[in-house]
């Protein structure tokens, strides 16, 4: 979240949530100060949403999460086989 955000900006960024559910969570952000909402009073109204300081030094954690999930997690489907394998009857438990 590089600058201020709209609501429906953040809308169209994530995928399989629902408007209340990202109004629920940008709440329990805001509540944890990990984001500020700014109002303005204008018609129609605008509210934007921006990280706050304690947000922007979670930014490395999370680019660092993203980066082991897409090392790790990601290809799924290559390592599927290879679990099925294992977990099959008559397979034989390996040494970790």
């Amino acid at each position: 979240m590089p600058g201020p955000r709209r609501f429906t900006e953040l809308e169209r960024s994530v995928t399989g949530i629902s408007p209340r559910t990202l109004t629920q969570r940008l709440r329990a952000l805001q509540d944890d100060g990990l984001i500020e909402r700014v109002a303005y009073a204008e018609s129609p109204p605008r509210v934007e949403y921006k990280l706050t300081p304690m947000g922007r030094e979670l930014i490395p954690i999370i680019e660092m999460m993203r980066a082991y999930g897409q090392r790790w997690l990601c290809p799924r489907e290559e390592r599927e086989p290879a679990r099925a394998r294992r977990n099959s009857p008559g397979s034989r438990p390996t040494a970790p």
